[in-house]
C-alpha cells in the first residue's frame, strides 16, 4: 500500500485524536484533521478502507525500558524482566502488559528493551478501533517515533504535551508546564578555565556541554538549553516521516491482530464456493447422465445380441462389433452382397404389415436378387391373418403372390412372394 493512516489516540474517550494520510512514495501529506473524542472514529472508516493503519498512542500512557536481563533464550529473559522491574513500576506488574523489541540496538550494554503498558488501557485502545471497524495491526508508542539526532534531544509540541527523544531508548512526555523543570535539571555545570598559575579568573565562564535541543514546534523558553529550531511540522507527519515498526509494537502476543478478509474478500469466497457448489453439482448430474446412457447402451447391446440370435439361432457366440459383418455374410448368401442396398429397404417397407398383424410371424426369409422378390415363409393361429397380412402389403404399394396355407398342428403355415410393383 502506497498510502498510510495514521492515527494518534488519546489517553481517554474523551482525549482529542489526530489523524493524517502520508504518501510513502510521494512522501507527502495526503490529507489530515482532528477528532473530539475517540466516538469519532467512525470518520476514520472509510478513510481506512484498502490502507495500511498505524496507530499512535501517548508516551505518557507507558513505561519505557532498557535493562540488562540475565539470560541466553529469549524466553527466559522476558519471563524475568517483569520481576526484575517491579521496584520501579508504580503499578502490579500483573496488571502490566510488556511488549518487548526485536529490532537491533545501538545500546551494547543492555540486552532487554520492553515498553510496559496496562492490560485495560491497551484493551480500550483496541475497542475504540474495533467499534470504528478499523483494522490496526500497529500501536507504537507516539514518543519512539520522533527523530533520533546523535548526542542531542528532539522535541515536538502535542496539544499540551512535549513529545521529547535523546536516543533509541531514552525518551519521555512530559506536560508543558513542567517542560521549564525538566529542561533545568539538564542544565550543565559551569566549568571555571584556570590561569597558567592555577589562579581562577572570576570574570570569564565557559559552559561546556551544553544541552541542545532541536524543537519542531515552538516550546516554552528556557535560557538554560540551547534549543536549535527545526522547520516546524506537524506533529504527525514529523512522526509518520521516522517511525520504524520494526522497533517496537505494543501489539503483540496475546494483543496480536490477525489478518482479516475484506468483506469484498469474503464476498468473493462465497461466491467461489457456491460456483464450486454449482460445478460439482453439475458434474455429479452429468455422471449420473453418463452412468444412464452407459446403462441404456449396454440394455441397446443386450438387445441387439438378443434379437440376432432370435433371428439366427444357430449362432452361439454373438459380439456387437461383429454383428454388422455376420449381417453383410447373411445378405450375400439371401441374395449377393451387391444387391444388398434394394433388400433393406424394401424389408423396411415390409414391416409395418407385420405390426398390423401381430399375430402373422415369419418362419423364414429369402430374397432373389435376380427378380427383387421377397419370399417369406410365415406362420399365423388362423387363415385370418394371410388375408389380412396380404392386404396390408398390397396397401404398401407391393404385389403379392399368396401360397397354400397349410394346418400344422394349433397354427396354420404359408407363404408369400413379395415383389415391387411396376419394378420399383
Amino acid at each position: 500500500m502506497s498510502e498510510t493512516l495514521f492515527i494518534r489516540l488519546g489517553s481517554q474517550e474523551h482525549d482529542p485524536i489526530q489523524w493524517l494520510i502520508w504518501s510513502t512514495h510521494q512522501r507527502e501529506i495526503i490529507a489530515s484533521g482532528d477528532l473530539n473524542h475517540a466516538s469519532e472514529l467512525t470518520h476514520l472508516t472509510e478513510k481506512a478502507q484498502h490502507r495500511k493503519v498505524i496507530g499512535f498512542v501517548p508516551g505518557s500512557d507507558v513505561v519505557i525500558k532498557s535493562l540488562k536481563v540475565p539470560g541466553k533464550s529469549s524466553r527466559a529473559i522476558t519471563a524475568a524482566t517483569p520481576y526484575m522491574l517491579e521496584d520501579d513500576l508504580a503499578q502490579d506488574v500483573e496488571s502490566l502488559f510488556f511488549a518487548y523489541s526485536q529490532a537491533v540496538s545501538d545500546d551494547k550494554e543492555n540486552n532487554c528493551f520492553t515498553v510496559a503498558v496496562e492490560h485495560d488501557q491497551i484493551q480500550q485502545w483496541n475497542a475504540w478501533l474495533q467499534n470504528a471497524n478499523i483494522t490496526c495491526k500497529t500501536l507504537i508508542p507516539d514518543v519512539l517515533a520522533m527523530p533520533v539526532i546523535t548526542d542531542q534531544k528532539t522535541a515536538i509540541r502535542v496539544n499540551d504535551q512535549i513529545l521529547i527523544r535523546e536516543s533509541q531508548w531514552r525518551a519521555m512526555t512530559v506536560d508543558s508546564h513542567v517542560w521549564p523543570i525538566i529542561a533545568n535539571m539538564w542544565k550543565s555545570h559551569d566549568v571555571e578555565p584556570q590561569d597558567d598559575d592555577g589562579t581562577t579568573e572570576e570574570s570569564s565562564y565557559v559552559e561546556s556541554n551544553q544541552v541542545v535541543v532541536n524543537a519542531y514546534s515552538p516550546l516554552p523558553e528556557v535560557s538554560s538549553i540551547q534549543v536549535n529550531h527545526m522547520p516546524e511540522e506537524l506533529p504527525l507527519a514529523l512522526l509518520a516521516q521516522h517511525v520504524n515498526t520494526q522497533l517496537i509494537n505494543l501489539l503483540q502476543g496475546e494483543y496480536h491482530v490477525k489478518e482479516q478478509r475484506s468483506s469484498t474478500h469474503t464476498s468473493w469466497l462465497w461466491v467461489a464456493g457456491i460456483a464450486a457448489c454449482a460445478l460439482l453439482v453439475n458434474v455429479g448430474l452429468k455422471g449420473a447422465q453418463l452412468i444412464q446412457l452407459n446403462n441404456q447402451v449396454d440394455a441397446l447391446e443386450a438387445n441387439i445380441i438378443s434379437t440376432y440370435k432370435k433371428a439366427f439361432p444357430e449362432t452361439k457366440r454373438v459380439r456387437v462389433s461383429t454383428i454388422k459383418s455376420q449381417l453383410q455374410r447373411k445378405l450375400s448368401d439371401v441374395g449377393g452382397a451387391s444387391n444388398q442396398a434394394r433388400f433393406l429397404p424394401m424389408l423396411n417397407e415390409i414391416q409395418p404389415a407385420f405390426k398390423q398383424v401381430s399375430a402373422m410371424s415369419p418362419d423364414s426369409l429369402k430374397f432373389d436378387a435376380k427378380r427383387q422378390e421377397i419370399r417369406i415363409q410365415a406362420s399365423s393361429d388362423n387363415y385370418q391373418s394371410f388375408d389380412k397380412f396380404k392386404i396390408a402389403l398390397e396397401k404398401s404399394d407391393f404385389k403379392v403372390s399368396q401360397g397354400a396355407q397349410n394346418n400344422l398342428g394349433d397354427k396354420v403355415t404359408g407363404s408369400f412372394t413379395i415383389s415391387a410393383k411396376g419394378g420399383r
